[in-house]
């Protein structure tokens, strides 16, 4: 069980502060369920309500400091997602983003970004579903590396880039 206080990854929530534990006032048939009340990364006025004994959301802490840094230094080798058929990519994009793992996370991100250089050469736009996947793979991930080295979430693509010598 987590604590109050601690940071945790919360499915496509991404990174929430858990800010109290026990029961909800609002629903009396669960008098005896315990809820997280977490409140999302770098947001105000939204709060989410998570079962403690719930296994159907992926829950877990965040990343420490050190495994943020050596994700960072792996980006470059981690490989692109293995899409075999097309028709199942929103499907492969979907199960990655369910993970909550951060190199899968990566994995996603490069191959959105990817996909979209050959489409841009085609002179063809990114699809929506590209788009949507690809935003809410880069706001779970960069909200956890930012939780992770204590820097603002706007600020993380330029600490990448710096990392990985790029500009």
């Amino acid at each position: 069980m987590f604590k109050v206080g601690e940071y945790v990854v919360y499915g496509h929530n991404g990174v929430c502060r858990i800010t109290k534990i026990g029961p909800l006032e609002t629903v009396a048939k669960d008098k005896d369920r315990l809820y997280y009340t977490l409140i999302p990364f770098g947001e105000t006025g939204s709060t989410v309500f998570a079962p403690v004994d719930s296994q159907k959301i992926p829950m877990r802490k965040i990343i420490s400091k050190e495994e943020a840094l050596l994700l960072i230094e792996e980006m470059k080798e981690i490989a692109v997602l293995g899409i075999a058929e097309e028709r199942k990519r929103e499907e492969t994009y979907k199960n990655a983003l369910k993970t909550c793992d951060c190199k899968k996370l990566v994995s996603l991100i490069k191959t959105i970004y990817r996909r979209k250089q050959e489409r841009e050469a085609q002179g063809k736009h990114l699809t929506a579903a590209d788009s949507r996947y690809f935003r809410t793979a880069e706001h779970v991930l960069y909200d956890e590396l930012a939780a992770a080295l204590e820097i603002e979430s706007g600020k993380v693509k330029d600490f990448i880039s710096e990392k990985l010598g790029e500009e």
